[in-house]
Formats: C-alpha cells, structure tokens, sequence
C-alpha cells in the first residue's frame, strides 16, 4: 500500500499539489500572455484577465472543497482523540470555525477580481490569510497540547516554526502594503499589473508580493503536516432508511448501511 493510499492522507496532498497546480498554470498563462510581470506578480494578479481568471478561479474553488474536507477531518480527528478534553474541545472548535471562514475567503478571491470587486476581493483576502494564520495558531497549540502522548515533540515544533515563518510573512506583507495603498505612490497602485523599477512604490510592492508567496508556502507547508496524521484516520458514511420502500408507508425497522466515506480503492 502506497503511503497516500494510507486512510485519508490524500486529502492534504491533494490540497497542496492542487492549490500549487492552480498557482503555476495562471502564473504561466498570464505571464506568456505578458498581463503580468514574470518577477513576482501578486497571486490574485495572475488570475484577474481572462483566459487565466477562469482558471485561476475555478482551481481555487475546487482548493477551498478540499480544504474544507482537510479541515473537517481533522477537527473529528482531534475530537476522538480527546472526547473529554473542554480546553482542547472548545479550541477544535475554534480552529474549525477559523478554517471555514478562511475557505469563505478564498472563494471570495477565486471569483472577486481586485480589478473589477476590489472591496470584495481584498475582504476575502482578509479572511484567507488572516483567519488561516489564526486557524495555524490554533491547530499549534492542539499540537503543544497532544504532546507527546498523542503525537511527537518533532511535530509540533515544526507547526510552530511554520507558524512563526507565517507570522513574519504576514507582518511584512501587512506592513508594506499599507504603506503601498496610503495614496502616497499615487491612486492607480489599485489597478496595477506591470511595474518597473523606477516606478515609486517598486521596492514595497516586491516585498508585498514577496511576502504573499512566502505566506502561501508557509500554509502549503503546515497541511503537509497532517499526512502523517492523516494516515491515522478514515471516516464512515451511515444511511437511514425508513422503510422497504419509497412510497409513503408506515415506517419499519430495516438494516442500516454503513460504508466508509471512501474505499480504499479509490
């Protein structure tokens, strides 16, 4: 058996190499199509014309279903692994309420082009990057919490090196561009796809971008965490009927079926 074949750990494979997927063919189309510059572009910028937005957005959202099933799966993994834990309970829930709003975020950005929905866009780029850093946080401390009775120390001193490596991105990113957006570069900074080095304003929209991509990497590389994890877990899908029948009888006690959510061989 294959490791990804291993209960559900293709789920956070699949994630990555998708979401990556969907970054590097709309990175290529738009720069073969010169819509943007090869050095460093934002990532939302390389899906704001067409024919790559269709791309872009339609990747995306397939990316925020499977990080929303990657989320799902580990909050019921950490509820079974701690039933009677309310500090551990009420923080998996947290995480999980933190993750869904940052895949509400990235739909928002997949379909919102800051060209067209700047407002909108910007909005779901908040919460993708702000609730997943938070979402990071969170699952860090279940980590700290689990160990090592659970799982190793090694694993949650990677998480929190990632997290770290997020945060720094973050601040910078979150730095340089309200210095970029003040209006003190001029209004058309909005608007922008192809800039020059003498434009003003050029050093901090690299390292805005810069920091954007290297955030990205820190989320790509904190779900490749769960494989391990991951292969740990299966879930089960049950149906109820209530009757032999589809017609409107009295209902009778008939045998329920219980599969897993997926075979393994799928």
């Amino acid at each position: 058996m294959w490791w990804f074949q291993q209960g559900l750990s293709f789920l956070p494979s699949a994630l990555v190499i998708w979401t990556a997927a969907a970054f590097i063919f709309s990175y290529i189309t738009a720069v073969t199509l010169h819509h943007v510059d090869p050095a460093l572009p934002y990532i939302s910028d390389t899906g704001t014309i067409a024919p790559e937005k269709c791309l872009f957005g339609a990747m995306l959202n397939f990316t925020a279903v499977l990080c929303i099933a990657t989320i799902y799966v580990r909050y019921k993994q950490i509820h079974a692994l701690n039933p009677e834990g309310k500090y551990i309970t009420k923080l998996n829930k947290a995480g999980l309420v933190l993750g869904l709003l940052s895949c509400l975020g990235l739909s928002f950005v997949a379909n919102f082009q800051k060209t067209a929905f700047f407002t909108v866009h910007v909005c779901g780029a908040v919460l993708t990057f702000g609730m997943g850093s938070l979402y990071m946080f969170v699952q860090t401390i279940l980590s700290y919490q689990m160990q090592p009775k659970i799982h190793s120390k090694q694993v949650f001193w990677a998480r929190l090196l990632l997290v770290i490596w997020c945060g720094v991105s973050a601040f910078s990113m979150l730095t340089c561009s309200s210095l970029l957006y003040s209006g003190r570069f001029g209004s058309d900074v909005v608007q922008k796809l192809h800039w020059n080095p003498q434009d003003k304003g050029y050093v901090l929209h690299m390292i805005t971008t810069a920091a954007e991509w290297s955030m990205s990497c820190s989320f790509f590389g904190f779900f490749l965490t769960y494989i391990r994890d991951f292969q740990k877990i299966s879930l089960r899908v049950e149906a109820n009927l209530h009757g032999l029948t589809l017609y409107d009888t009295v209902p009778c006690p008939v045998s329920n079926e219980r599969t897993h959510l997926l075979s393994r061989e799928f």
